[in-house]
C-alpha cells in the first residue's frame, strides 16, 4: 500500500474580515518533493478578486491529474510494446454539470492526446486504441472516480 500527502495552506489577510465572505481564496499546495503550487478557487466559482486566475484551481488539477495518470500509463505500455514515443500532448477538458441528484459535479473528462511516434515500429489504429484502453484500465485515478473519462486522441509517425 502506498501513502501520499499534500500540504494545503491558506492564511487570512489581516485586513480581511472573513465573515463577510470577501476574503482571498488564494492558497498553496506543497508536496513532499519540494514543489509548491499556487492554488485558488476557480474564477468561474468565486469571482475576482477573491480568486486568483493565475493559480491552479481544484477542478483544473482534477482534469490534469486524470490526464497525467493516463499519459504515464500510456508511455509505459507503449515502451513495453516496443514503440518509440517522441511526444505526447493532451489538451484535456472537464465538464461540470448537475448529476441526477442535482449536485454540481465533474461529469465528464475528455482526454485528447496527440502522440508522435518514431522508429521502425508504428502502431495501427487498433493498437493505439488498445494502448489507450489499457492505460485507462490501469490508471489508478480513473479507477477511483465516477467521472466519465473519454479518450479522443490522434497520433503521427516519423520513420
Amino acid at each position: 500500500m502506498s501513502h501520499y500527502t499534500a500540504l494545503v495552506e491558506w492564511q487570512r489577510a489581516a485586513e480581511a474580515r472573513f465573515n463577510d465572505n470577501r476574503y482571498s481564496r488564494a492558497h498553496r499546495w506543497s508536496f513532499d518533493g519540494g514543489a509548491i503550487v499556487p492554488a485558488s478557487s476557480s474564477p468561474q466559482v468565486v469571482r475576482l478578486p477573491f480568486s486568483d486566475a493565475s493559480a491552479v484551481d481544484p477542478e483544473e488539477a482534477y482534469v490534469a491529474a486524470l490526464s497525467s495518470c493516463h499519459m504515464l500509463w500510456f508511455l509505459s505500455l507503449a515502451a513495453r510494446d516496443g514503440y518509440v514515443v517522441d511526444s505526447y500532448r493532451d489538451a484535456a477538458e472537464g465538464l461540470m454539470a448537475h448529476n441526477t441528484a442535482g449536485k454540481e459535479v465533474m461529469t465528464d473528462v475528455t482526454l485528447k492526446p496527440v502522440v508522435a511516434f518514431s522508429g521502425s515500429k508504428a502502431p495501427s489504429d487498433a493498437e493505439l486504441a488498445r494502448l489507450h484502453h489499457e492505460a485507462h484500465e490501469s490508471c489508478y485515478l480513473a479507477n477511483s472516480v465516477r467521472t466519465e473519462i473519454r479518450v479522443a486522441g490522434t497520433w503521427s509517425h516519423q520513420p
